[in-house]
């Protein structure tokens, strides 16, 4: 292998470390330490937990998404919105096509509700870690969470600059942090070797036989040893697939050792109350504290991670017209995927914030989390059944249906969380379900509304008011097709006699592949009109000023238009409210403000 080669493959594996496995990397801080919370730490029950760890992780991870779920990349992207984009495709029309989608609004919602929680027990847990440093024990509650809530802070105040600059020291800091993982659980291990037989799948049916409903019950506590599982099906755009694949192999060992390690540990320690830490203090006191700096570290970067994941999603969603326009910075000028949303950062921010004061304890947070990431999996795998029936690779739809159905056995068993603070998980999805529910069904609804014309009835009259007399330039017209006329262009040209010498309907269409921009500029649809239309892909950012010079359009003004939104409809009224409060067109996209017109149109919804 050529030196380069070498690089590469190895670069890789570490920026996937640093970018994709935090969520899922930082899982054992919590995992066995609030499942032997409620469980009693019996060589039976230790046993039985340690081999459900490991074949959740398996199946729900290595074979839902490794295995299956990347397999079904657009271009290199994946995600749930990816997904339908498929199932778009796939499906053209139908009441199914309508089910994937709301599937899919569903699956979303879930993940930027679990972009809450996640950043809250991940940073909670670690910071409750000061607990068992000598003088710290009596540390109240208040404190941890004040220490928690600071670093969270910080972490949000600094989004606005990006993570490009810092981006390179995240891979080296999570391979030190899975390589403490393993050493540490290795030691444990090498003093009950026969730990590592509870791999054997025996062991999880014999718990689950024996514990009965308890048992069931449990498996909504293991099913934190996969949160963040997801992410190396939706972070596939930043890395590619190979890189993250072959990095998960090797945090998959880590994570496997440290896990039996702790189960090591609890056996000979039953009366422990966290895990992780007691192992490590126990195993090398001298370096408890340098281990929970590191600690720190690796939640921060997991909440980074779930943060810069989050953007993506809103854009995604905001690209493909599903969430209203949000504005956007780009705070890289080589990575695309690098963005930052303020008004999504600062409300992620307080949700944290809250949701840690509300919780207080990462065990009781713990008690919330699950039920979101065990739904998105489920829908996950219920829409690649769907996908996997209608292409070429039918031979999988068994194996993912077996996974869905397991998906649904763990999500049903998050049920019984649903009393102790899992609703929270549902009413922090429900806000950006409702939004994109009401945002997509409200601009249709609008659409309809304006009653545009169409491009051969309008060319009579415009035809008719250019030949009397124009201005001199080039004039703009925002249009969402360009042979489809909006009432905002009728006002000007046909009421107000606002036509220039050269007018151009300029359209921008969001197309179902991730990348590539694509221009066409057709001249003459009309006397002294052109149509300009912009292909673009939903995760492309696009600088319309650039692309009209390009293609030697200078334009003297741009018109767009502004609806007021006139309804005694209830929904409606939020959704004129959430289109005022939102950018429009042309503050999103960045135009020149000394060019823009905006023109008014009164619709009655």
């Amino acid at each position: 292998m050529k030196p380069g080669q070498t690089d590469s493959f190895w670069g890789g594996i570490v920026k996937s470390m640093g970018l994709v496995f935090g969520d899922i990397g930082t899982s054992p801080i919590y995992t066995l330490t609030v499942i032997f919370a409620l469980t009693a730490p019996t060589r039976d029950n230790v046993f039985g937990v340690l081999s459900l760890v490991f074949w959740t992780m398996t199946i729900l991870v290595t074979v839902e998404y490794a295995w299956l779920a990347m397999s079904l990349g657009r271009k290199g992207q994946g995600g749930e919105i990816v997904l339908r984009e498929i199932l778009i495709r796939l499906l053209k029309k139908g009441r199914l096509l309508a089910f994937a989608g709301v599937l899919s609004f569903i699956g979303v919602s879930l993940l930027l509700g679990d972009g809450v929680i996640t950043p809250a027990i991940s940073i909670l847990s670690a910071v409750e870690g000061l607990l068992l440093i000598p003088g710290m024990e009596s540390l109240g509650r208040g404190t941890l969470v004040l220490i928690a809530a600071c670093i969270a802070i910080t972490l949000f105040i600094f989004q606005f600059k990006g993570t490009d600059k810092v981006a390179g020291t995240f891979g080296p800091l999570m391979v030190l942090w899975f390589l403490t993982l393993t050493v540490s659980g290795f030691i444990s291990v090498a003093s009950m070797p026969e730990i590592v037989t509870a791999i054997s799948p025996h062991y999880a049916m014999n718990f689950l036989i024996d514990n009965g409903v308890a048992g069931f019950f449990v498996l909504s506590e293991v099913i934190l040893c996969s949160t963040g599982g997801e992410a190396l099906y939706a972070d596939m755009g930043h890395l590619g697939r190979k890189p993250i694949i072959r990095a998960w192999y090797f945090v998959f060992v880590a994570l496997i050792i440290n896990y039996l390690g702790q189960g090591a540990f609890v056996l000979t320690h039953p009366e422990a109350t966290n895990l992780l830490f007691g192992m490590v203090r126990s195993q090398a006191s001298l370096l408890y504290i340098p281990f929970l700096i590191l600690t720190i570290i690796a939640t921060i970067i997991a909440s980074q991670a779930i943060i810069s994941g989050v953007f993506s999603i809103v854009y995604q969603g905001i690209t493909t017209r599903l969430m209203p326009l949000m504005r956007v910075d780009y705070t890289s000028t080589k990575l695309k995927s690098q963005i930052y949303i303020g008004f999504i950062n600062w409300s992620l921010m307080c949700a944290v914030i809250f949701v840690m004061i509300i919780f207080q304890k990462s065990a009781n947070l713990a008690a919330a989390y699950g039920m979101a990431v065990t739904g998105s999996m489920t829908i996950t795998s219920m829409m690649m059944v769907m996908v996997f029936s209608r292409t070429q690779k039918k031979w999988k739809v068994p194996i993912a249906l077996l996974v869905c159905c397991i998906d649904f056995v763990y999500l049903f068993s998050t049920f019984s969380k649903i009393p102790h603070g899992a609703y929270w998980s549902l009413i922090l999805a429900s806000f950006p379900f409702a939004t994109i529910l009401l945002w997509r069904y409200g601009q249709r609804h609008l659409y309809r509304a304006l009653r545009p014309l169409d491009l051969e009835t309008f060319l009579v009259s415009y035809e008719q008011i250019y030949a009397k007399g124009r201005i001199a330039g080039t004039g703009l017209f925002f249009t969402r097709e360009w042979n489809v006329v909006p009432p905002y262009v009728i006002h000007c040209m046909v009421r107000s006699n606002i036509v220039y010498e050269r007018n151009i309907f300029i359209s921008i269409v969001t197309t179902d592949e991730p990348f590539g921009v694509k221009t066409h500029l057709q001249s003459n649809i009309g006397t002294g009109l052109d149509s300009f239309e912009i292909k673009v892909g939903y995760t492309e950012v696009i600088d319309i000023e650039t692309l009209l010079k390009m293609n030697g359009i200078r334009e003297k003004v741009i018109f767009y238009g502004i609806e007021d939104i006139s309804t005694k409809n209830p929904l409606w009224r939020v959704f004129s409210l959430l289109k005022t409060l939102t950018p429009n067109f042309v503050q999103f996209h960045k135009l020149p403000a000394s060019k823009l017109q905006g023109v008014v149109t009164r619709v009655e919804m």
